[in-house]
């Protein structure tokens, strides 16, 4: 019975932090499409805020059809509004079809929606528009590791960290990818990594939260842990 209750205590815990992972997306994205229940708002606009040059990398300068489309689904995002933020997004898509973020952020809100296969798609037709899209592997193996399909998702999470291998988002969750496949010193280094990097970077939060699943997989096998 101790060994079932650590391993459920495992999953339990390892799920949670690969859901706050989930900042990545909006860290580095204009628009906050993909905060999942368990991660604040507000943290991720205060990393945003350090990120301001960002929005220039998706948008052209000034007020554009564009950026004005995309912001009108993240205020329908925002709003609790996701039927709407997809529609909007995919009118936005049927306007830009070769737009890889916009495919991108039609994923992150699929994905909101509880459409894994559907989000899987977007973010494969973003990779296909921008090969070298870590976030968009990084969010097809967040979408594999929700359905604990694990292999895929440390398959999806290794491509990402191969186009960025200083990727701290990517790190953590191959690190509890990794977790769950048994590949426990694997997973510790990962996320040491990931620890190290999000120190630099001075994000607080983030380095609490991996310091928390650390902690937690380093006592997971502990015999003096009921």
């Amino acid at each position: 019975m101790n060994v079932k209750r650590k391993l459920k205590s495992a999953f339990v815990q390892s799920f949670s932090g690969m859901m706050l992972s989930i900042i990545t997306v909006i860290g580095l994205s204009p628009l906050v499409l993909a905060v999942p229940a368990k991660v604040s708002l507000d943290s991720s606009e205060q990393y945003a805020q350090r990120q301001p040059q960002k929005l220039a990398q998706f948008s052209d300068t000034g007020p554009s059809q564009r950026s004005q489309m995309l912001q009108q689904a993240n205020a329908l995002f925002n709003q609790g509004e996701l039927t709407g933020a997809e529609e909007n997004l995919r009118k936005f898509i049927k306007q830009f079809p070769d737009d890889a973020f916009g495919h991108f952020q039609l994923g992150n809100v699929l994905f909101r929606q509880k459409k894994p296969e559907e989000a899987i798609s977007s973010y494969q037709e973003a990779i296909r528009l921008q090969p070298k899209y870590a976030l968009a592997h990084n969010a097809m193996g967040m979408v594999y590791a929700s359905q604990s399909r694990w292999e895929e998702a440390i398959s999806e999470y290794k491509k990402a960290l191969e186009i960025n291998p200083n990727y701290a988002e990517g790190l953590t969750n191959f690190a509890l990818a990794l977790w769950q496949t048994n590949k426990k010193d694997e997973a510790l280094s990962s996320l040491e990594k990931a620890l190290k990097i999000f120190k630099e970077q001075n994000r607080g939060e983030k380095v609490n939260q991996v310091e928390r699943i650390l902690r937690e997989i380093k006592t997971a096998d502990d015999p003096s842990v009921s």
